[in-house]
């Protein structure tokens, strides 16, 4: 290791130990670790440009290891990207733009939000996937204009969650030659060494799941620099290089123990290992000069591989003028139009599952960059596009993909697709299964990532599969989780309404919970200006301008409702019926419109097949299920738990009385 080498690793530790002690919060071991691997890879292979974050070309750099943020805030800071040295002294300290764990949508250059473990590692399969497909789509014999890796720093405990085995088995299955992961094997994790947890082979496990594995010394400079050229030109798997590092290095009493692991060294430790390593004791958040130069090479470096792909894209757009400015749209995120005029409208009784798919067909028709698939239940959810064939290793430019019984994986690979950019991505999967990837789920919310999710078997309409099949509270559970839209709509016309609202969000995911079982049309006709894009909306007017009773459904309960209403009118009640299909839609509508929904003082009952925990808020009475289902055909379900129209008709007077 050169003098200069050690400098540049040496400045990623030194800031590091001093911004975790000054916020006197933070994991200092793994920066300190990890800094030979990042240098070497910040500085001798990744194509970035610190000036312009969202160059399209840039390789992507995901730090799975979250909890390690400070390597990533002192590699931007020195690499010279939009984050002074004060913010780094502002490490976890309230709205500044280094919180304990990176957030994409706060700091310049932090691709996406980890820490939760794996969720990175499970990401980067997605912005492989994206990477993979554009370049199959548009590349050019001479113009490689979509040409970058997916680089991944992961450690022992990313390796350890069951969402890094999906992940990287789907990986292994797809070829995914560009996904580079650096696994920062340091035999340490927060209760102790590994081996009172974690004693299998992880290379032996890659390479059976098809990936290309190398084992070097993570403290050699000159080992992971070779490793990496190796794994750059093997094109035809996924690389695992299992770094061996030491944690909390240069610690003279912490140094390959938990004790650096997640909390500050201290300040007579700090002192100490500063001394050990050679940096100024007496000064807080040094960078030596000729590191700093070093680093700050990436600024003209990446000018220079912008400005020259810039031209590359530039005379790619004469030789091929259509298919040159559908990329740039792509990659400015503006996606192809017209389908939000030509989606169907539904006049008979069909599931939601089946409308969806005459939607999806209808919107692929313009929409050329709306790739997605499922987990192993495309003949279940009906989110297939017809007219594609299935995207695999030997075939990158289809749209249909198989995601296999990973639903997890699936739905953070469809995230990291679309952090990605130049898609717009969607998966499929049953309803109930949406608690395996609820972590992927929430921090699509997080990041305001719109990705697009289709469950299907959105109740105990399901039937016969029983309880364990049918969802209860995933309702509920879904709706509580700030910035998810979900959307259960009433019918065929709500299902393409849905799709328009999903397709149209920029920084909301969406979920689509749709039935296997038909549903009778009971809202208008499909339009541009359908009000259930409200969120909320009177779907049936009541016989007097001012009714008594409002019944309010979603999903297969609105025909319920309808039914309902009728009984209710015939006994001199008049009652109005409101579709709700999206609680996050109505919530975001003005004041006076919710009011002209839900006016005050006339009595609300609700109706839907799931818990009733949060109905208070809109309903003074709830027909719902507080239970588990029943194995059962799905009419006789139904009514087993009291979705019917007579006893929803008994609950609205009871409610009256």
């Amino acid at each position: 290791m050169t003098g200069l080498d050690a400098s540049c690793i040496n400045a990623i530790r030194g800031l590091s130990i001093d911004a975790i002690q000054k916020a006197n919060s933070g994991h200092p071991g793994l920066p300190m670790g990890a800094a030979p691997m990042a240098y070497t890879l910040w500085t001798k292979h990744l194509h970035h440009s610190p000036t312009n974050p969202h160059w399209f070309n840039r390789d992507r750099f995901i730090l799975s290891a979250g909890h390690g943020s400070m390597l990533l805030y002192s590699l931007l800071y020195l690499t010279g990207y939009d984050l002074p040295l004060e913010q780094l002294m502002q490490f976890r300290q309230l709205g500044s733009q280094t919180p304990g764990h990176p957030e994409n949508y706060t700091t310049h250059g932090v691709e996406m939000a980890t820490g939760p473990l794996a969720q990175g590692f499970g990401h980067s399969v997605g912005f492989a996937l994206a990477e993979t497909w554009l370049r199959a789509t548009f590349n050019k014999p001479g113009f490689d204009l979509v040409d970058h890796f997916t680089y991944v720093i992961a450690s022992d405990g990313d390796m350890m969650e069951g969402l890094s085995n999906e992940s990287a088995s789907l990986a292994g299955h797809l070829h995914l030659g560009r996904l580079i992961v650096l696994y920062d094997d340091n035999d340490i994790s927060l209760d102790g060494p590994t081996s009172l947890s974690f004693t299998e082979n992880v290379g032996a496990r890659f390479e059976a799941l098809g990936w290309h594995v190398q084992r070097v010394d993570g403290m050699d400079v000159h080992a992971v620099d070779n490793a990496i050229h190796q794994a750059k030109v093997v094109t035809d798997k996924p690389s695992l290089i299992a770094c061996k590092t030491i944690i909390g290095f240069g610690s003279p009493n912490k140094q390959g123990t938990q004790k650096s692991h997640g909390s500050p060294l201290g300040a007579e430790e700090a002192r100490l290992t500063k001394e050990a390593l050679g940096l100024p004791v007496d000064q807080d958040f040094y960078v030596a000069p000729d590191a700093l130069a070093e680093y700050r090479k990436a600024v003209d470096h990446g000018k220079a591989l912008e400005a020259k792909w810039n031209e590359k894209l530039e005379a790619y757009k004469t030789a091929y003028p259509e298919l040159g400015q559908q990329f740039a749209d792509a990659i400015a995120g503006i996606f192809p139009t017209g389908w939000e005029e030509n989606l169907p409208s539904f006049d008979g009784p069909v599931s939601s599952r089946k409308a969806g798919k005459e939607v999806l067909n209808a919107i692929v028709e313009y929409h050329h960059l709306l790739i997605g698939g499922n987990a192993d239940l495309s003949e279940s959810t009906f989110a297939i596009q017809t007219k594609s064939g299935d995207f695999d290793w030997d075939n990158r430019t289809q749209k249909n993909f198989y995601f296999g019984v990973r639903e997890h994986a699936m739905v953070a690979a469809l995230n990291g697709m679309t952090l990605h950019g130049g898609i717009q991505a969607y998966g499929g999967t049953f309803f109930i299964f949406s608690d395996y990837c609820r972590p992927s789920i929430r921090l699509a919310a997080l990041m305001k990532c719109p990705t697009i999710l289709v469950f299907s078997h959105d109740s105990i309409g399901l039937g016969e599969d029983g309880p364990t099949h049918q969802p209860a509270e995933q309702l509920m559970s879904l709706r509580a989780i700030p910035n998810v839209n979900v959307f259960r709509p009433a019918d065929g016309n709500e299902t393409a309404v849905a799709w328009k609202v999903a397709l149209e969000s920029k920084k909301t995911p969406t979920i689509l919970v749709l039935s296997r079982q038909d549903l009778a049309p009971v809202s208008p006709a499909y339009s541009l200006t359908h009000p259930a894009q409200k969120g909320a909306y009177v779907v049936k007017k009541a016989s007097s301008p001012t009714p008594k009773m409002i019944l309010i459904g979603t999903g297969s309960e609105v025909s319920l409702c309808v039914g309902a209403q009728e009984k209710l009118e015939a006994e001199g009640i008049p009652t109005a019926v409101v579709s709700m299909p999206s609680w996050h839609l109505f919530e975001n509508q003005s004041d006076e419109y919710k009011a002209s929904v839900f006016p005050k003082g006339i009595k609300k009952v609700s109706v839907e097949a799931g818990v009733t925990l949060a109905w208070p808020r809109y309903s003074d009475a709830q027909v719902g299920m507080d239970r588990f289902g029943v194995s059962a055909p799905s009419k006789q379900a139904f009514a087993a738990l009291g979705f019917t129209v007579d006893h929803v008709v008994e609950v609205a007077k009871q409610t009256l009385a």
